[in-house]
Formats: structure tokens, C-alpha cells, sequence
């Protein structure tokens, strides 16, 4: 069997990937909503091409201006996301393809991949049980969620598990370490690990990088706070990363893609990467 580490390049484009964070707009029911799905799609479609144009390998669609966020965010939810998820994956057919739906909700996002041909998903609340911003998330979804990637013939979806999310409290779990974390990631069957600050944009200390390192074989990805003069720190430990915030206008993960910023990020990955 192929060791995890090296499985990474088949699941997201390359041995130490580049990941960018499409952010479809609000969607239909949001309290933000102000735009149809066709016109969601069309902006994925645009920011996927500037990815890819940028040398990105992988890219994730998210809902993430659907705040304030809810489990199992409904129908409408999924239908937009599958539209945006194909139209990324149309538009850059280079790019892996990611899918995250907020908030928690893998089992959907899980559905949204398979239909889109998406090598993978970003699940929240893999293992444990959180306080979140958004509630108590009370349930773990690995189990849930692997059964119905082995019902639906989705294996192919890997499964990138957050450890120790961001925007949540982990006080019920105050007396399991970083490292512990991983290890019932990894022994819940996660591909890979996500590790983050304590919010979006939120820096990801190297030395929880190398603790993870530690504790686990599978990759490890930077899912927060990454700039690319913190680039070779990070990949000191990290097999790739996860960008959102430092490639929008700005610099704020609200803002539409950059592609002057997204251009120098993809530099500055590949001079860390090789360093």
C-alpha cells in the first residue's frame, strides 16, 4: 500500500500542493444572499482560473459567507454548491478540485464531490466533539460519513479531517493534546490532517505543525494564516497549504481573488517548497 504522505499528489495535484479557498458567494436563504446560483457559479468559475493561471495545483469551494452558519444547512445549500463546484472544475479542469460545506456538514459535502468529480473534502468535527461558534457540534462524523463514502462508491474522495478547529472552543477536550488529536484522526481513517490558528486568518504556529508531524503519517496541511514570507517556516513541517485570506483583495478572505496576490503566493510557495 502506498504510505499517506505519498498518496497527496494523486488527491491534490501535486507531492506538496498549493491550495487556494474559492468563497461562493452567499447562498439562496443566507442572510446575506443577494445573488442566483448561476451567477455564484460564474464568480467560482472566475477565481478557479485565476488559480490556476496563478500555478496553483488544488483549489477548495466553501460557503463561507453563508454566516451565521447552521448543521445541515439544507437542499438549496448543496444544489448551489454542486453548481459551483462543477463550474470551478469546468472552468480550471488542472485544478484539484476541494469541497467544504460549513458548518460541519461532510456528509453533504461528501455528495457535492462525488457528483463534481472533486478528489476531496474538508471536514470539521472528524473526531471529537466541539463548541463551536455556531453551537455544540456533539457528534464526530467520521463514522457517519466514511459509511456513506463506502455506500455511494465514493472512495476516491479523500478526506482532509481538521484537528482542533478553528473558531471553537475545546475545553471539552482540554486534556487531549494537538498530538492526540491527530492520532484519532488518523486511527478514524482521515487521509490528512488540517491544521489552523484560532480563526480565519489566523496564523498556524509551526511548533503545532511539528507536533502533528510527530504524532502522525498523514499529510499535514497549513489551513490558516499562511503568508508567504511565513511560507518556509510553515513547510518546514507541513506537506502543503491552504490559502484564503493573503490571496484576496486586500488580504481579507471576503474580498474576491487577487491575482497579483495570487501570482506572488504561488512564487513564494514554490522558492519554501524548494528551499
Amino acid at each position: 500500500m502506498t504510505p499517506p504522505r505519498d498518496r497527496l499528489g494523486a488527491i491534490a495535484g501535486a507531492a506538496r500542493p498549493l491550495i487556494g479557498m474559492i468563497h461562493v458567494g452567499a447562498t439562496p436563504g443566507s442572510p446575506r444572499a443577494a445573488r442566483d446560483p448561476g451567477a455564484l457559479a460564474d464568480a467560482a468559475a472566475d477565481e478557479a482560473r485565476a488559480l490556476a493561471d496563478a500555478g496553483f495545483d488544488a483549489a477548495i469551494v466553501e460557503n463561507m459567507h453563508d454566516r451565521p452558519y447552521v448543521m445541515d444547512p439544507g437542499p438549496e445549500v448543496v444544489a448551489c454548491m454542486t453548481r459551483a463546484a462543477l463550474a470551478a472544475r469546468d472552468a480550471a479542469p488542472g485544478l484539484a478540485l476541494g469541497v467544504q460545506i460549513l458548518s460541519g456538514d461532510g456528509i453533504d459535502a461528501l455528495a457535492v464531490a462525488h457528483a463534481a468529480s472533486a478528489s476531496f473534502i474538508r471536514v470539521e468535527n472528524f473526531a471529537f466533539a466541539h463548541v463551536a461558534d455556531e453551537g455544540l457540534m456533539t457528534r464526530a462524523r467520521a463514522g457517519p460519513l466514511l459509511r456513506r463514502r463506502r455506500a455511494i462508491g465514493a472512495e476516491s474522495v479523500a478526506v482532509f479531517a481538521d484537528v482542533k478547529k478553528k473558531h471553537a472552543s475545546h475545553a471539552l477536550t482540554a486534556d487531549l493534546g494537538l498530538a492526540d488529536a491527530c492520532r484519532a484522526a488518523e486511527f478514524f481513517l482521515a487521509d490528512g490532517l488540517v491544521i489552523t490558528g484560532v480563526a480565519t486568518g489566523g496564523p498556524t504556529d509551526p511548533a503545532d505543525l511539528a507536533e502533528a508531524r510527530s504524532a502522525s503519517g498523514l499529510p499535514i496541511l497549513v489551513g490558516s494564516g499562511a503568508t508567504a514570507s511565513s511560507l518556509p517556516a510553515l513547510l518546514e513541517h507541513a506537506d502543503g497549504v491552504i490559502v484564503g485570506s493573503a490571496i484576496k483583495e486586500d488580504g481579507r478572505w471576503d474580498r474576491p481573488v487577487d491575482h497579483d496576490r495570487c501570482r506572488a503566493m504561488a512564487r513564494a510557495f514554490r522558492a519554501a517548497a524548494a528551499g
